[in-house]
């Protein structure tokens, strides 16, 4: 019989609950990657939230163009966000967040609100694992 968690069906069944892989599944994946939440956020910041690729660069500290590239590549074949090709010279490309990406800064406000409320304690609990398998 199925059972919901969290949204996520289960069975249960003699051995316990068995969760199947689904396709949200790469979903959770891409929002957990370094990059993700942190060009969403800039473009969460944006005026009419979209940027141009340069400015997104030069705000993330650390990514590089060619991981820029492929997050921006996945978020837009996510429906996340929407890639503005202006055939200028030079070419000018911005991008921007769909309803759909829009929709989901809330979703992200309530996870990195919880990671910040609860880093000195995740990093509490690592050290205190650490030291007790030396």
């Amino acid at each position: 019989m199925d059972k919901l968690i969290n949204g996520r069906r289960y069975t249960e069944t003699e051995q316990g609950p068995r969760f199947a892989p689904c396709a949200p599944h790469s979903v959770l994946a891409r929002l957990g990657d370094k990059w993700t939440i942190l060009v969403m956020s800039h473009l969460a910041v944006a005026p009419g939230h979209q940027l141009r690729f340069s400015t997104l660069k030069s705000g993330i500290e650390g990514i590089t163009q060619r991981m820029l590239t492929l997050t921006l590549r996945n978020l837009e074949r996510d429906g996340l966000l929407i890639r503005h090709y202006f055939p200028e010279v030079p070419p000018r490309v911005e991008y921007e967040l769909t309803e759909m990406g829009a929709g989901m800064l809330p979703a992200l406000e309530g996870f990195t609100s919880w990671i910040r409320d609860n880093w000195p304690r995740i990093e509490d609990c690592r050290r205190a694992y650490d030291e007790a398998r030396r």
